[in-house]
């Protein structure tokens, strides 16, 4: 993958607070935990040219655009029309000695944010700020240097800070998604980013691959392969596409990264039954996390490491289970429905996304790790499967066939703003969101 390089050449960032020692939870625009949330009206007016810059109008409104698309992917934010604006065009309002607040306060705009851009020679400069409109404050500001092309990672850098802000989480911007296409007559594993953009093929071995996992510095993938007529699991390093291959007796399925190590687990067959293992990110068995008889699959941990959620059939039909890995303990979390699968924990740590198939058709529910309430998340719209949490867990993608063919979706982690996140030939399956990348 090319290595993308982008200076920060100022920066300038004012804090949301109006005291000094209030910290995030004291004073919040986004409630990232609220179901009901109200989507906030932000303006976005089309960028201005910097000082001595005549950088043509379709890479101004190509930049505005994709500010507005990228912010409106999170689904924390109503764009507002800028046909509504109430500016000069001819004075635009990045250059405006003095912003005046109140005509984007009668439009609606509790957010305002200004750009500019200077393109010269195939080196690009960008400078966007952030504004709150009530209270004529500037609360982030920020001034890229870096080449052409890489306007996309400038904008996305931004956001970041944006939703840091806002929220007090990084947002999704440098994240990836792994999923399975049968485009090209086989299962193979694909990466695009957290939008699907910059799609790209991991696998070509015009054999059949599963079940991708990302580690947690997202340098590494795991994922079942038939490569040799069997499931086995390969553990390949992102950008070398080396690695290490499991291949004991029988099955090597569904592997899971535990977070913060080079360590996964991963269900094996070796021993007669199907059973969940600790193993190093070589490949090598650390003990055995399960030994009840029946096939315990598909784990997933908490984000602590500390608890490892997993499917079993040992009640009689597929269900979920919690293992706190220091005491050992087991406890069942689902109990509605005849059929749950997929468990997918939340990076929060408080719920756990999951498929459950009822009346013949497939649907996502989330349950409450304390309450064990579960929520049906998805509706009477084709078999709906494979939750995945964004890494600050506030969407999910997953996979649907709604629309025919199954298609990779995104919504957020309460069931709204369903939407179909690429479209491909074959179909796609088995989305697996990675956390951030650290950004180059």
């Amino acid at each position: 993958m090319k290595r993308i390089q982008i200076k920060i050449i100022s920066l300038i960032v004012l804090t949301l607070f109006i005291m000094p020692g209030l910290c995030l939870a004291d004073y919040e625009y986004i409630d990232i935990n609220n179901p009901f949330l109200r989507k906030i009206p932000i303006a976005i007016p089309i960028f201005a040219n910097l000082p001595d810059s005549e950088t043509k109008d379709s890479v101004l409104k190509k930049a505005s655009d994709l500010l507005s698309e990228t912010l409106e992917f999170t689904c924390y934010f109503k764009m507002l029309d800028r046909g509504a604006f109430l500016i000069d065009p001819d004075n635009p309002p990045l250059i405006t000695p003095k912003i005046n607040f109140n005509n984007w306060v009668s439009i609606g705009a509790e957010l305002l944010i200004t750009g500019g851009l200077a393109l010269k020679n195939d080196r690009l400069e960008v400078e966007l700020r952030l504004f709150d409109t009530f209270k004529a404050k500037r609360l982030v500001g920020k001034r890229y240097e870096g080449p052409a092309d890489n306007l996309r990672q400038m904008i996305r850098r931004f956001c970041s800070e944006i939703i840091y802000h806002l929220t007090g989480s990084r947002g999704i911007f440098n994240s990836k998604i792994a999923f399975i296409s049968t485009g090209s007559g086989n299962k193979e594993i694909y990466i695009c980013d957290f939008d699907g953009f910059n799609l790209k093929q991991f696998t070509n071995n015009k054999k059949i691959n599963l079940f991708p996992a990302w580690s947690s510095d997202v340098k590494w993938i795991a994922y079942t392969s038939y490569l040799n007529g069997k499931p086995d699991i390969y553990i390949k390093n992102i950008k070398k596409k080396e690695g290490y291959v499991i291949a004991k007796k029988g099955i090597n399925i569904a592997p899971a990264w535990v977070p913060g190590k080079f360590e996964l687990a991963a269900t094996l067959s070796y021993s007669g039954d199907q059973e969940i293992y600790l193993l190093t990110g070589t490949g090598k068995i650390i003990k055995g996390l399960t030994s009840k008889y029946g096939s315990d699959v598909s784990p997933s941990w908490s984000p602590d490491g500390k608890k490892m959620a997993f499917v079993s059939n040992r009640s009689g039909t597929p269900q979920i289970y919690i293992k706190d890995i220091n005491s050992g303990q087991v406890e069942r979390l689902t109990f509605n429905g005849q059929y749950n699968t997929q468990p997918s924990w939340s990076p929060r740590g408080d719920r756990i996304a999951y498929c459950s198939i009822q009346k013949g058709q497939s649907n996502i529910f989330a349950i409450d790790i304390k309450s064990q309430d579960p929520v049906q998340l998805t509706y009477d719209t084709g078999n709906n499967e494979a939750p995945s949490y964004s890494p600050d867990g506030s969407l999910i993608a997953f996979s649907s066939t709604r629309e025919g063919p199954s298609r990779i979706y995104v919504m957020t982690a309460y069931g709204t703003d369903q939407r179909r996140l690429l479209s491909l030939r074959g179909e796609q399956t088995n989305p697996k969101w990675s956390t951030n990348v650290k950004w180059d």
